[in-house]
């Protein structure tokens, strides 16, 4: 168990403890142990915060939330007669849909790529 829950259950004991003397004391002393609480309860609640901040913040750095391609640009792959082009993701258009239907394969509408020169 972390030091924070420990302090927590220090605190509950030390109210049951003194839960059989507090009918024998008087308002000042009441409120001594009130404002004694309080302040601990805050240290207690401050350091569950820091521990849950180290947590979500390792969390985050461990989890990819998405692909990394995600949101690019990327040449188009196909071209239509018409000039409509096609990047090859996501649902096929219309005019791609219609010409396969007629006939025509995939490989008619590829669009010529110039190689990339290598950099050695």
């Amino acid at each position: 168990m972390s030091s924070a829950v420990l302090a927590v259950y220090r605190v509950i004991d030390l109210l049951e403890i003194t839960m059989a003397n507090l009918k024998g004391m008087n308002v000042q002393a009441l409120l001594s142990l009130r404002t004694q609480i309080d302040r601990r309860l805050a240290e207690v609640r401050a350091e569950l915060e820091k521990q849950l901040e180290a947590l979500s913040t390792s969390k985050r750095k461990a989890v990819r939330t998405g692909s990394s391609l995600r949101g690019r640009k990327i040449a188009p792959k196909y071209r239509s007669p018409s000039g409509e082009t096609w990047a090859g993701r996501g649902a096929r258009p219309k005019w791609m849909v219609a010409a396969l239907k007629k006939g025509k394969k995939m490989e008619y509408f590829l669009i010529a790529r110039k190689r990339k020169a290598r950099h050695r």
